[in-house]
């Protein structure tokens, strides 16, 4: 049953990593949450009954966010579900790891297909979507700070997504919704370990003064901030989680 209080949100990618951990913080915070996910339906699944198991409401929507079609679909969803939209985070994302060579360009493609057109079609979607007071949050990335080789393409489609934030921020002037995007320094979650040896992960993770990774719940609790009450005033910023790595 419907809070009188409850705010809803969008998180996408939610089904693992630290879109799961943000749509749990989300959840625990009073918001009703739409789970989106690309393909792992036992993932979201998942993500929803621990969120239910503690009182929450919450929807799993599957959806390819480089599809506008999904995009639209997954609004629609929500609204129907719940009635309002409030807030909206993009946490969908793919990190291939290519050299910038001709016969990366797939790569390139398929990665800048979802990080970038991705983010341009949630955000476009929700500036359509959310009334006074809703908040839009990107996941970027503080790897933008480090240009290490092999992330070309991850490196260019989250600084794209930067820039749309603050473009966005700007087009919505006068309409009391902010936009802003929460960058992360490295991420004990699947999508960082993929492909990377121990040694690989250890040299990174010892780049933080703090000589460990970041948890997902930690950039969550960013996420929550600028979601909240206190980051009513946080507009067109790029807030990078890295516990002091750049």
């Amino acid at each position: 049953m419907r809070q009188a209080n409850e705010r809803v949100a969008i998180v996408t990618g939610a089904s693992r990593g630290i879109g799961r951990a943000v749509a749990l913080k989300l959840a625990a915070d009073g918001f009703a949450i739409t789970v989106n996910y690309a393909g792992n339906t036992e993932r979201a699944n998942e993500t929803v009954a621990e969120i239910e198991a503690t009182g929450g409401r919450a929807l799993a929507v599957q959806g390819d966010v480089a599809d506008a079609a999904a995009v639209e679909h997954l609004f629609t969803a929500t609204r129907e579900a719940f009635g309002r939209l409030d807030v909206v985070v993009n946490s969908a994302g793919v990190m291939q790891m290519a050299n910038i060579t001709t016969d990366n360009l797939e790569s390139f493609d398929r990665t800048l297909s979802t990080n970038l057109r991705g983010s341009w079609l949630v955000m476009a979607k929700a500036a359509e979507t959310l009334g006074e007071g809703g908040r839009i949050i990107a996941l970027s990335s503080s790897v933008l700070g480090k240009s290490f080789p092999g992330y070309g393409a991850y490196i260019a489609s989250k600084a794209g997504v930067e820039g749309l934030v603050k473009v966005l921020a700007n087009e919505l002037r006068g309409r009391e919704i902010t936009v802003n995007a929460v960058a992360p320094g490295p991420v004990a979650t699947e999508l960082f370990f993929a492909g990377k040896s121990d040694e690989q992960v250890a040299k990174i993770a010892a780049m933080s003064p703090f000589e460990r990774l970041g948890q997902p719940e930690e950039i969550a609790d960013a996420v929550a901030f600028l979601a909240g009450s206190q980051g009513r005033w946080v507009n067109g910023q790029i807030l990078r989680v890295n516990g002091g790595m750049v």
